[in-house]
């Protein structure tokens, strides 16, 4: 019989290649910002996964699964592989997954989900700050900051869409995440007998 710890690295590898498989899969077939731009399991991920993986892969699982995804997306649509925008995604995350660590101890469903929540209203401003700060087509004033938070840029869906998809995937991937964990856990610690 495997042990707990296997069985928890195997889910975490399945998940860093679900994820993987997810964002370059949606980014090759629909091109960037694509269907429902920033319905992402990221921030879940890095929240869930410091919660309830093992550390050595709580910390680098989202992480290298953000990085292979942005290497794959970059080269095939052109990107540069640094930027602002993109490194503001990597701190986010990281500050997720410190959270993440924060909440081992005591877990409830309410506090996972409300801190994935304001995780995503930070993932909104930080990012969209960024863009806004770098990015040329926006007016370095307040009115440049609210259109790269509301509207954005000419050509692309508007930024408030983009909030909303996080908003909502990371309450749907959190909520997963969870009840799947929380299962998992419950068959690990008490397993069905063989019957002979």
């Amino acid at each position: 019989m495997k042990s707990k710890a296997s069985k928890i690295s195997l889910a975490a590898f399945v998940l860093f290649v679900v994820a993987l498989i997810y964002r370059v899969g949606i980014g090759f077939s629909t091109g960037q910002p694509g269907w429902l731009p920033n319905f992402s399991p990221f921030v879940a991920i890095a929240l869930c996964g410091a919660i309830y993986l093992p550390r050595r892969i709580a910390f680098m699982l989202p992480l290298a699964a953000l990085f292979v995804s942005d290497l794959i997306l970059n080269a095939h649509f052109g990107a540069t592989l640094l930027s602002a925008d993109l490194l503001s995604r990597y701190a986010i995350l990281t500050g997720m997954i410190a959270v993440g660590f924060a909440l081992r101890k005591n877990p409830t469903f309410g506090r996972v989900l409300a801190v994935s929540l304001l995780g995503s209203v930070l993932f909104y401003l930080v990012t969209n700050t960024a863009a806004w700060a770098v990015d040329a087509v926006y007016a370095k004033s307040f009115a440049g900051w609210v259109q790269a938070l509301t509207v954005g840029e000419i050509g692309f869906p508007p930024t408030w869409t983009f909030f909303r998809n996080s908003l909502i995937s990371d309450a749907l991937f959190t909520s997963l995440f969870v009840g799947c964990m929380s299962l998992a856990e419950a068959r690990v610690a008490s397993p069905v007998e063989a019957t002979v």
